[in-house]
């Protein structure tokens, strides 16, 4: 297993190092050449600790000191946060405890969480900046359904627990919200954060290309070398194995790099070269396609459309975005790899309908249950579900996030969890009108990717669940919202160095 392990980093390490440098003079039109060459170096050090280090423990005495000391570095820590989310598989790891039954798990996200969020918003408080820490109306919502969440366990649980949930649901929701809604302070910054998802996917995309090929999934070796194998990684589609790189699973990868398409329409912008704006967007679509995640091919599309339309501001312009997406898609038809996408697609294609079938009586039977406890649902629902436990590998996939929340939580639950996109999109729509009215062409163009990116992960939650990046956009646009929309600008230089120039301007008048 070492052996494998090793020409696995290997592998990662030189298709790794080919896409930065090939994306590093694309990434510095947005981002700061010393934050690309530290990430870069953060990211090559982190990923070789992963492969040789023979436990979870051992890495985190390498990677803990690293993530500390570039976060310090770091013009824009959160960046760097989104940019090693999945520098490893997500694997939890319980926290070794003596006297009390358990702690709670560990987790990369989690690491990060401790180490950039926390102290990015503890430097913010000290600078006595109150003003960045008065609560808004996003988040009494989301506060008011942590709580709720919270307090419909407690009669059937012990207080340890209940206490274990409250932190965590601070830490893993309400930490992430509040840090992305408060921190990224200009679109310097908001950018830069967008531009490490879109790095980090363009990373995977020849990883994917070569799990594809090889039918070798790269990372699933250190799971096996910590301890925490998993034994479902190699899920297939037709004769084709789903690239899944350091996610931990196909959907994830897809979702990721959805949302980097997504941040790419509004990146392109500051790129002098269309032929190399266009490229990146190819690179991430054969990604997206490779996952053979079909909620995540859809959610790519509509995450298109939807910025074709708030970006012009036009129905029509979806529309034709609309009709090019399936001109293309029967054009590749006609192709043996085309028609082999084809053929899987939902209720189209022959396969892989089986899940789609199950879905559907997933569906029925949950909604009986919904409407025998509406408004707060049950905490033992799944004990009702046990005639759906044979499907998809002898479990019960809850695959959509809105009917987990209403059978456990209700309509009650159901409401609060929607309130929470829904304020945030509200938000961030008024101050894309308001962008628009300005003549600000690069602040829409920003709020059109973000919001698009929200309505994309709002949709593909139906079909693949809760996402890893749906906090963290809440709190994107949240920050978006905050932004001040200012006159056109021509990006004919770095964005960053156009960024300051307005700046400067803004402040002298």
């Amino acid at each position: 297993m070492v052996l494998v392990n090793l020409k696995a980093l290997v592998v990662i390490l030189t298709l790794a190092a080919i896409m930065f440098s090939a994306a590093k003079p694309l990434c510095l039109r947005f981002m700061a050449p010393e934050d690309f060459d530290r990430r870069r170096a953060v990211w090559f050090t982190l990923t070789s600790a992963a492969f040789v280090t023979p436990s979870f423990w051992l890495y985190l005495l390498i990677a803990a000191p690293m993530i500390v000391w570039a976060a310090r570095k770091d013009s824009t820590p959160l960046a760097l946060y989104v940019f090693l989310m999945f520098v490893i598989p997500p694997i939890d790891v319980r926290i070794p405890t003596i006297g009390i039954g358990a702690l709670f798990d560990l987790s990369n996200i989690r690491l990060l969480n401790f180490l950039i969020l926390v102290p990015a918003l503890w430097k913010r408080l000290t600078a006595r900046d109150a003003t960045a820490f008065r609560l808004s109306s996003l988040d009494v919502i989301l506060l008011a359904y942590v709580s709720y969440q919270l307090v419909r366990f407690i009669p059937y649980e012990s207080l340890t627990n209940t206490m274990r949930r409250g932190f965590l649901y601070m830490l893993d929701v309400y930490l992430v919200v509040f840090a992305f809604s408060r921190l990224l302070t200009d679109r310097e910054k908001l950018a830069d954060v967008m531009g490490a998802l879109c790095l980090i996917a363009a990373i995977f995309a020849p990883i994917a290309l070569f799990e594809s090929i090889r039918g070798w999934l790269l990372y699933v070796g250190i799971g096996d070398v910590w301890g925490f194998a998993n034994r479902d990684a190699y899920l297939m589609r037709g004769d084709s194995l789903r690239a899944q790189a350091a996610t931990g699973h196909s959907i994830v990868l897809g979702v990721i790099v959805a949302m980097a398409i997504g941040c790419w329409t509004y990146l392109k912008s500051t790129q002098i070269s269309v032929a190399k704006a266009n490229a990146v967007f190819a690179v991430l679509a054969a990604a997206l396609i490779l996952t053979y995640a079909r909620g995540p091919w859809l959610t790519g599309v509509l995450v298109v459309i939807v910025f074709s339309a708030l970006a012009r501001g036009s129905v029509a312009n979806a529309a034709k975005s609309a009709i090019l997406l399936s001109v293309a898609l029967a054009l590749l038809s006609f192709t043996p790899f085309g028609a082999k996408i084809v053929e899987m697609l939902p209720y189209i294609g022959s396969q892989g309908q089986d899940s789609v079938t199950y879905r559907e009586q997933l569906w029925e039977v949950s909604w009986t249950l919904i409407k025998q406890n509406p408004f707060f649902g049950s905490p033992f629902v799944l004990l009702q579900m046990e005639e759906l436990r044979p499907g998809e590998g002898g479990i019960i996939d809850l695959v959509n996030g809105y009917v987990q929340v209403a059978l456990f939580y209700g309509l009650v639950g159901l409401s609060l969890f929607v309130g929470v996109f829904a304020a945030a999109l509200i938000k961030a729509y008024a101050r894309l009108r308001e962008a628009r009215a300005a003549g600000d062409r690069d602040l829409v163009l920003l709020g059109s990717a973000l919001i698009a990116c929200m309505i994309g992960t709002l949709f593909c939650m139906a079909t693949a669940g809760s996402s890893y990046l749906q906090w963290l956009l809440v709190g994107v646009l949240g920050s978006y919202a905050a932004l001040q929309a200012a006159g056109p600008v021509q990006l004919d230089r770095p964005f960053r160095e156009v960024l300051r120039t307005r700046r400067r301007r803004s402040l002298a008048t």
